[in-house]
């Protein structure tokens, strides 16, 4: 079924299935299964039962659903599942800012930020928000501030990606590190060739994403709603509807 066509017409199928747990993640479920299993051998329930949960916990933290990824050229789409906590004006950061020898950057002007935040419960693999060429990737060493909170995107640890599509139009997003994250792992790295809704990331355990929309677009989306990384619409390039939304 990956890969497979669908569309608003009917056609395709679809089903409900197991979601895949991602490589990075296996290790991590097999020592506290291990665990688990070793001290109910040895009848420390107490111990036992507590790495068991541990377990389903991890398997469900690094659970790599398959996502359905809409293919219209302008659309912009979550790189995070999540809850969209702040949309600001703000200028991009400087090293997604300045042009370097990968190319142009995203320019000194305020651009539309919207920030996803991702709780513990949410699926933690990161897509690309666009089809291109990654032209840059850059990590940031920093804090493990509250991802929700407005300076965690100055103050934590992050890593800054830019995407090049092929109307050269330009869009960054950025991984942020929170509270109990302690890494962040890239799946990609400049001059790699990406499609919309590919996986390029993950963060451990609880973090969050900006992207950046650019120059002359606005959010399709409100603050307090809950996206689908792949699959939200965030923006279409071009674009700049007013949106209102009742929060009940």
């Amino acid at each position: 079924m990956p890969g497979e066509l669908v569309d608003n017409k009917g056609k395709g199928q679809a089903g409900w299935s197991w979601p895949a747990i991602h490589p990075e993640g296996r290790k991590f479920a097999l020592i506290a299964a291990v665990g688990s299993g070793l001290t109910a051998f040895l009848a420390w329930e107490t111990i036992a039962w507590p790495l068991a949960f541990l377990t389903l916990g991890v398997l469900a933290f690094f659970r790599d659903p398959q996502r359905a990824v809409p293919q219209s050229s302008n659309l912009i789409v979550a790189p995070a599942d999540g809850l969209i906590t702040l949309i600001q004006k703000v200028p991009p950061p400087p090293e997604l800012r300045i042009a370097d020898g990968t190319g142009a950057g995203l320019g000194d002007g305020v651009l539309t930020r919207i920030s996803i935040f991702m709780s513990v419960f949410d699926v933690h693999i990161n897509r690309a928000p666009v089809a291109g060429t990654i032209r840059r990737v850059v990590y940031i060493p920093g804090k493990f501030l509250n991802a929700d909170l407005d300076k965690a995107s100055e103050d934590n640890e992050r890593q800054h990606f830019l995407i090049e599509r092929s109307d050269r139009v330009l869009v960054g997003f950025t991984q942020i590190a929170g509270l109990v994250a302690r890494r962040i792992v890239p799946f990609v790295k400049p001059g790699d060739i990406v499609a919309a809704g590919q996986r390029v990331g993950l963060i451990r355990f609880g973090s969050r994403v900006d992207v950046y929309l650019p120059e002359g677009t606005e959010p399709r989306v409100l603050l307090g709603q809950k996206c689908v990384a792949g699959e939200t619409v965030l923006a279409e390039i071009g674009q700049a509807p007013v949106l209102e939304g009742v929060i009940q």
